[in-house]
């Protein structure tokens, strides 16, 4: 039985970890070519082996132009077409206002605002007619959080796109959409540079802040992206599709 993404290309910036590793298996059990990106070449190979499949890993920053341009060339050369652009690569530092320099400011709007914007624009010449692009936002786009400002202006500046790229391409009959993750247990806890119980601690208070009381799993993302991805949101462009246990609503 032929899956959701059969014979479908798609591309996942971040695919190396968490969410993006979650949703390249699944897009890939769904018959979807896949190729990911990541920062590191041995995280990438890694990913690649452990996705399986016809896989392919290129070492990417999402924040610097030129590896932009590069990425888009090697895909041309192996496939000619994107069908599905999962832009989810992403950082977070969260810092109160007052403790925010210039360097941490460029490097979430370089790689969180940025480099979705120029991947799209990059991306445009192989972006089949009825293709799905799909952008990672947060919860944070719809909430006020403290120690959150610049993290959550780039997420709000995404999911501006989702809407005016929809607009500006209804012509490719292009989709634009956003996935808004809520707290999503993944390896970034893990880089936050505190110790085992502090980074329990935290993800505690998270899950106390969530309706259903827990946080959610890349694969519940990986899910929601399927979802954008395929034939099934056919008649969805524009939304911010929030995947966060009721956390943004209850």
């Amino acid at each position: 039985m032929a899956g959701k993404l059969a014979g479908k290309v798609a591309l996942i910036t971040g695919g190396n970890s968490g969410i993006g590793l979650a949703t390249a298996k699944l897009f890939q059990a769904e018959g979807a070519n896949v190729v990911i990106t990541g920062r590191r070449q041995d995280a990438v190979e890694a990913a690649v082996k452990e996705i399986g499949g016809n896989t392919i890993g290129i070492v990417s920053d999402t924040g610097n132009l030129d590896d932009i341009q590069v990425l888009y060339e090697k895909v041309k050369e192996q496939y000619g077409k994107i069908d599905v652009l999962f832009l989810n690569a992403g950082v977070a530092t969260f810092e109160p206002l007052a403790e925010v320099d210039e360097a941490t400011f460029d490097n979430m709007v370089n790689v969180n605002f940025k480099g979705p914007f120029f991947n799209v624009q990059k991306a445009l010449p192989l972006l089949n007619e009825g293709s799905s692009v799909i952008i990672t936002t947060s919860v944070a786009d719809q909430k006020g959080f403290e120690a959150t400002s610049v993290y959550s202006a780039t997420k709000a500046a995404v999911r501006s796109l989702a809407r005016t790229l929809s607009a500006e391409l209804l012509e490719r009959k292009i989709r634009f959409n956003a996935i808004a993750p809520g707290p999503i247990d993944t390896p970034i806890f893990d880089k936050l540079g505190v110790s085992a119980e502090a980074v329990q601690e935290v993800k505690e208070g998270f899950a106390s802040q969530i309706p259903m009381k827990r946080m959610g799993s890349s694969d519940d993302i990986a899910k929601a992206a399927l979802f954008l991805a395929s034939d099934d949101s056919s008649f969805i462009m524009g939304i911010d599709l929030t995947v966060d246990g009721g956390m943004a609503h209850l």
